[in-house]
């Protein structure tokens, strides 16, 4: 069957009568084209591979111009929802595209896994994979053919979800792209939790939100050169030593200043977790220069307003550690320790929610290919740890060199990483912070070198690996102009060539750091 001759292929409503192993198909519409989405088929059904699990998923189906793959969406923060708005782009580039809500309802904490161990490994990993498998066979059909190839595109919980399908069920997709992925959940969480403390248990130590503007100013200023030209951006944070006590307070406290124990509280948000007992360095902190930047510190590190004032970051760390750990046994953040219930964080739930594996072989030896991106200003999971990540594969590959078929070559012909510099937690912030990934740029669909989409395609399909991409976005203080600037692939950064507009991304090059 060619392009889809729509009388040869089973009617979307004939779809619900379908049979598919421990899984029933609730509803299949035919949703007529609007203005945003082509007509397709919304397929929606529930699996139960265990006895404890009610996966949803949803799958939307191109009526004409299907493309012959297949993509699925990832998650965020703790799911609950199966992710729909995110389906629309891959149908209107002509993917079947589908998402799950990871085994349950509710996303606004943990209380779902409590007395529910197999919904935390749905949750984990076992409803992304079982959608694909639910997915593909009613792709085949629907269609009456087998896809040509398959992607998983995810951010954040959902770059976690990538790493852990290229990890453990390493023949599922063909390519994956991995966004500030929270794959080491256990001590991910554990990093709102230092915060918390470092805020929190002195009172004098809380900074408010109108000082992080200061905070942010302070770390550009002395470190913005670094890369040569001066925009408000700093496009590597690893050599930015900022040195926060230049903004102590010397006389009355204002909000350009940082009071002593401010400073204190800082300096460990900085620093990141660490084991008091070992000295173990538990997750890196987080990046300079984005401080003051909306959707960044002051929506996860630094608690709002008032005496009930809270960020995203202690959210998460208190329903994984109260909730999905200790099942409302432990009251609060203050009675957690960074020793005893870390280990207890790592004993129990590491094996399930971690996806910090460095062992791609299996992937790497079938094909796969995995593009992996990560924002500098990203206050929500820090961008150091993509880095350490990376770096992981790296050694292990270079010391266990054989997958299923044999030696292989390096990391770097099936795997990348990008830094974006100023980019906050998964889009957003300062800076070149968008290449595609939704079509989001003017030409995106077609143009590999700005959609991170189009490139992973070409990777998968002519074996041309991306080398950078062209981020866009404004000018840092004159919203007005366009920046363009080449993100490079790891370990490489852009350097201003010494001439031309510093906002146009063919005055730089990728050049090793």
């Amino acid at each position: 069957m060619t392009a889809l001759s729509v009388a040869a292929q089973p009617t979307c409503e004939s779809l619900a009568s379908l049979k598919l192993p421990h899984t029933s198909i609730t509803s299949a519409t035919t949703a007529p084209a609007t203005a945003a989405i082509p007509a397709h088929c919304a397929v929606q059904a529930i699996t139960h591979p265990a006895s404890d699990s009610e996966i949803k998923f949803e799958l939307w189906l191109p009526i004409s111009g299907w493309n012959g793959k297949y993509q699925q969406i990832g998650n965020g923060g703790w799911a609950g929802s199966v992710p729909v708005g995110g389906l629309a782009e891959p149908v209107r580039r002509g993917f079947a595209a589908a998402g799950t809500d990871d085994g349950h309802t509710g996303g606004s904490g943990a209380e779902w896994a409590i007395g529910h161990p197999e919904k935390l490994i749905d949750f984990g990993s076992r409803a992304v994979h079982e959608t694909r498998v639910q997915s593909l066979a009613i792709v085949q059909e629907y269609y009456g053919k087998d896809t040509a190839h398959n992607y998983f595109v995810g951010c954040s919980d959902g770059g976690r979800e990538a790493l852990m399908e290229a990890q453990r069920f390493a023949d599922d997709f063909d390519g994956i792209i991995a966004g500030a992925p929270a794959n080491y959940w256990t001590h991910l969480l554990t990093e709102g939790l230092w915060y918390e403390h470092a805020l929190l248990d002195d009172p004098a130590g809380t900074i408010p939100q109108n000082k992080l503007a200061a905070i942010q100013k302070a770390a550009v200023d002395q470190c913005d050169m670094l890369d040569g030209v001066k925009d408000g951006l700093i496009e590597d944070p690893r050599v930015c030593h900022f040195d926060p006590g230049k903004i102590a307070c010397k006389g009355a406290d204002t909000a350009e200043c940082l009071t002593a124990p401010q400073l204190t509280a800082l300096r460990k948000i900085y620093a990141g977790p660490k084991n008091p007992r070992t000295g173990e360095q538990l997750f890196p902190g987080p990046s300079p220069g984005v401080e003051g930047v909306p959707g960044t510190w002051g929506s996860w590190i630094i608690p709002g307003p008032g005496p009930q004032g809270t960020s995203a970051g202690f959210g998460f760390a208190n329903t994984f550690y109260l909730q999905a750990l200790y099942e409302n046994l432990k009251p609060d953040f203050r009675v957690l320790n960074f020793d005893s219930d870390v280990a207890y964080a790592d004993e129990k739930a590491a094996a399930v929610l971690n996806s910090n594996s460095p062992d791609l072989r299996s992937f790497r030896a079938r094909g796969g290919k995995l593009i992996q991106y990560h924002g500098w200003g990203d206050a929500a999971i820090a961008p150091q740890n993509s880095i350490n990540y990376y770096e992981m594969v790296r050694a292990f590959m270079a010391k266990y060199p054989n997958g299923r078929t044999g030696s292989q070559g390096p990391v770097d012909d099936f795997y990348r990483l990008f830094m974006v510099p100023g980019m906050g937690h998964c889009n957003g912030g300062i800076g070149p912070n968008v290449f595609g990934n939704g079509g989001t740029v003017a030409g995106a669909k077609s143009d590999p070198e700005r959609d991170i989409v189009t490139a992973l395609d070409r990777w998968v399909e002519k074996n041309v690996a991306p080398d950078h991409f062209i981020g866009t976005g404004k000018v840092v203080g004159d919203p007005a102009k366009v920046l363009t600037r080449p993100l490079c692939a790891y370990p490489k950064v852009a350097r201003y060539k010494g001439s031309g507009d510093i906002n146009d991304a063919a005055s730089f090059s990728c050049l090793a750091p």
